[in-house]
């Protein structure tokens, strides 16, 4: 409970416009949280507005470093509000059938980006998984960069239960993240993985009994990437997303490319000296 009280005291950023998430920043690091915790962080259409516009905010704040992604109470989150999906529904009745496809489509791409921004924004985003990741939860995690769990979460891909194909990344991006063989399994079915399977199978780096200590270990490792170069942290994470989509050979003609201008950057000269003086480097944001 002490991480609770410590990031609530020591909040200097803050979106009081938010509905459906919370932003604080404590530091170098931000703490962006899923906050429906009676609708179980259900993603309603407020979710939607709110997270890219979260994540462009943190992304251009200099002083935010590495960001922390959680769900408020028991869940990480169930996923879609399905009466969000019920409002879409009655939106297009009436509808011809080629203007009803259309909307659907945009429905759709507006909800892709929502999850792309995790990607997008340049800087790493860590998250700490406890309780249910159903449906668009799996989603989310999906497009971090690293994700953790309690002992007691549990994973679903629980879109064909629903009469859909999942469609807002995981079927893109879990097979890259775990054997495509498992990642067909959870989806072709929707039974839980749970927390233990998730680590043996990748999904998830480490599990920790619960839902504090998770978040402790979290912080730590958060404050731990903190400390290096932001510079440098920002342009693995580019470099990693580029090599997953593309060959070896385009990957390392695009780090290449990259670092021709990254090595001459003062970062280099600070981390040298640091070394050499046994002394932990100071890097600007």
């Amino acid at each position: 409970m002490l991480f609770f009280v410590n990031c609530l005291l020591k909040t200097t950023l803050q979106m009081n416009d938010f509905k459906s998430i919370q932003v604080r920043k404590e530091q170098n690091l931000a703490y962006l949280v899923l906050n429906r915790p009676e609708k179980a962080n259900a993603m309603d259409s407020h979710f939607w507005q709110e997270l890219p516009e979260a994540l462009k905010m943190l992304d251009e704040d200099t002083q935010t470093r590495v960001i922390v992604l959680y769900g408020e109470g028991k869940n990480f989150s169930s996923g879609i509000d399905l009466a969000m999906l019920m409002q879409v529904k009655q939106d297009i009745s009436g509808l011809e059938t080629g203007r009803a496809a259309e909307k659907i489509y945009q429905f759709v791409r507006n909800l892709q980006e929502g999850i792309n921004s995790v990607e997008k924004c340049r800087k790493p985003v860590i998250a700490a998984i406890h309780g249910a990741c159903v449906g668009g939860g799996v989603d989310l995690i999906c497009a971090c960069d690293m994700r953790f769990a309690s002992d007691e979460a549990y994973f679903c891909v629980k879109e064909v239960d629903m009469g859909i194909i999942a469609d807002l990344g995981t079927l893109q991006r879990l097979p890259k993240i775990i054997p495509a063989g498992i990642a067909a399994e959870l989806a072709y079915t929707a039974r839980k993985m749970s927390a233990q399977e998730a680590k043996s199978v990748g999904l998830v780096n480490n599990v920790w009994e619960n839902k504090a200590i998770l978040l402790e270990q979290v912080q730590k490792l958060a404050e731990h990437i903190a400390e290096k170069s932001p510079l440098v942290v920002r342009g693995i994470k580019k470099t990693l997303l580029h090599s997953r989509d593309h060959s070896v050979s385009q990957g390392l003609d695009f780090i290449a490319n990259w670092n021709a201008s990254q090595l001459m950057s003062q970062d280099v000269e600070t981390a040298i000296i640091a070394q050499m003086q046994k002394q932990k480097p100071d890097f600007k944001d």
